[in-house]
């Protein structure tokens, strides 16, 4: 499985490629700012993981280390991964924070 990105004029956008040949669909986020790009290329490579073994289509996946995330269809026919529905605050600001608590060392 790969994690393909297009920069765009609302940012950039990430999609797997390879999750479809198992039957599932690929799962995207579009638009990043640019200094989130890498380290939410990390977290769809750990939400594929984790939405491959489940074997099914969840609503919500829980990432390691318990990290909640909303799976929505895009417009592609894959699914967008989105913050929880109870969620305040903005977008940008929640990918931050999954950043954060999922790779910690990205502080430094």
């Amino acid at each position: 499985m790969r994690i393909v990105g297009t920069e765009r004029p609302d940012g950039l956008a990430l999609r797997t490629a390879g999750l479809i040949e198992h039957g599932l669909p690929e799962l995207s986020a579009e638009g990043l700012p640019p200094y989130l790009g890498q380290g939410w290329a990390r977290v769809l490579g750990e939400a594929a993981r984790v939405f491959a073994a489940s074997r099914d289509y969840p609503m919500e996946l829980t990432l390691p280390p318990d990290v909640l995330v909303r799976l929505w269809p895009d417009q592609h026919g894959g699914i967008m991964l989105l913050p929880p529905a109870d969620h305040v605050g903005g977008l940008d600001e929640w990918r931050r924070d999954v950043l954060l608590r999922m790779f910690p060392a990205a502080r430094s």
